[in-house]
């Protein structure tokens, strides 16, 4: 039964994606924070990630939920269910574990460039994403050789464009190829270095709750290009 269920879902997403990549639409995802606000896009060729967030986001499921997680030149991390009426100073980070972790879905042509917006995990072997815990990559720039020497590490053959990104945008190149990244900021990117550069405990937590609205909406890809420059 177990079998036959999963078959029935990789089939969903399957058509959930087959039917997104010819539609003229896609969902703009919109991410309100007191420090701003900045839209992201889901990727197509990651279908099991999309449709989850989608889903989470329709069911208002991250509304007023913290970024529980700030490192400055690095990332900032939300998601966790916990956090909505947590206390001062309470340790955040483990909330979602009784959620279906989602399979990962690496694709070479996502990598962690600034903007990222990227699944939380564990330590589980077979690298499974957290069901709602993400994150978004501020990064730092990297120099030619220092992508060269991780891509070796990671088993990445990056394109001239990727290694422009990481010298130009920023991002964190080390973690290509060990958690899922299924979409990307399309504005304001300086929202992210606002985050993360706020006052936090030893635990990364900040130390003023930093709450995030999230709203999505399906909007004419033409419109989206339009508006934000994004380029399917």
């Amino acid at each position: 039964m177990k079998k036959h269920f999963f078959v029935f879902i990789l089939l969903f997403f399957s058509t959930f994606a087959i039917a997104q990549k010819k539609s003229k639409k896609d969902y703009l995802v919109t991410l309100n924070t007191k420090f701003g606000t900045m839209h992201m896009v889901l990727f197509d060729d990651t279908p099991l990630h999309k449709a989850n967030f989608v889903k989470l986001v329709e069911q208002k499921f991250y509304d007023s939920l913290l970024f529980h997680r700030i490192i400055d030149g690095f990332m900032i991390q939300g998601g966790d269910p916990n956090s909505k009426n947590a206390k001062p100073g309470e340790r955040l980070g483990n909330g979602g574990g009784n959620l279906e972790r989602i399979p990962f879905e690496f694709k070479p042509n996502h990598i962690h460039r600034k903007g990222a917006l990227a699944a939380a995990r564990d330590n589980n072997p077979e690298k499974k994403s957290s069901a709602c815990q993400f994150y978004i990559v501020q990064g730092k720039k990297r120099t030619d050789e220092e992508i060269t020497t991780i891509a070796q590490r990671n088993g990445m053959n990056y394109t001239t464009e990727q290694r422009a990104d990481y010298m130009i945008l920023g991002g964190t190149p080390h973690l290509d190829n060990g958690y899922t990244v299924f979409g990307e900021v399309i504005d304001n990117l300086n929202v992210i270095d606002e985050i993360a550069k706020q006052p936090k405990d030893s635990a990364d937590r900040p130390k003023e709750d930093i709450k995030m609205d999230l709203k999505v909406k399906k909007m004419r890809k033409k419109k989206i290009t339009k508006k934000f420059g994004y380029k399917y």
